[in-house]
């Protein structure tokens, strides 16, 4: 029964002593992705589409651009994205399923799926641009030009490549003990 005591008071201190850690970088994030997903959820309502889905779209459609028409492979969409190709593929189901994206093999390599916009895809986009905008202004209104701004700016730093390797190193610069 002592011991039982003695794990009980470590458990209570362990997680009173949680309250005085520092604030969390992830949680506080994460907390915002969701509000402001949930807003433009809201805004895009009328589209059928999701803020989500809105983003993977315009990214195949940005990186079709920038490659001379050609449509991007799964893996390149993964890496603009910074999520896991199983997430990819898994967001792209209702996408494919609808209509709105084709999964077509690369000339090359047919093991290699390239996402391509049907033409009803760049349709509900560019409907669904429309409401994105307004859900946009609204946001940037709220935190002010130069507070959106910074914003964009550092979750485009936090999702670097330089980010991660950054983060990375750190990890290894652990003090040693004496």
């Amino acid at each position: 029964m002592g011991n039982r005591k003695k794990t009980d008071s470590s458990a209570a201190t362990a997680s009173m002593n949680a309250f005085d850690a520092p604030p969390c970088n992830n949680t506080a994030l994460r907390r915002a992705a969701r509000r402001l997903g949930n807003l433009y959820d809201d805004a895009l309502e009328p589209t059928g589409l999701k803020a989500t889905q809105m983003g993977l779209m315009v990214e195949i459609a940005r990186l079709r651009a920038a490659s001379d028409g050609v449509a991007p492979t799964l893996q390149d969409l993964a890496a603009r994205l910074a999520i896991q190709i199983s997430a990819l593929t898994h967001a792209m189901r209702p996408l494919v399923r609808d209509g709105l994206v084709t999964l077509q093999p690369d000339e090359v390599d047919r093991r290699t799926k390239r996402g391509v916009l049907t033409g009803a895809g760049m349709k509900r986009l560019e409907e669904a641009a429309t409401h994105w905008a307004d859900a946009n202004a609204r946001v940037e209104a709220v935190l002010g030009t130069d507070a959106a701004a910074a914003l964009r700016a550092l979750a485009d730093q936090i999702s670097s490549d330089e980010f991660l390797a950054a983060y990375s190193q750190a990890g290894l610069a652990k003090p040693t003990p004496p």
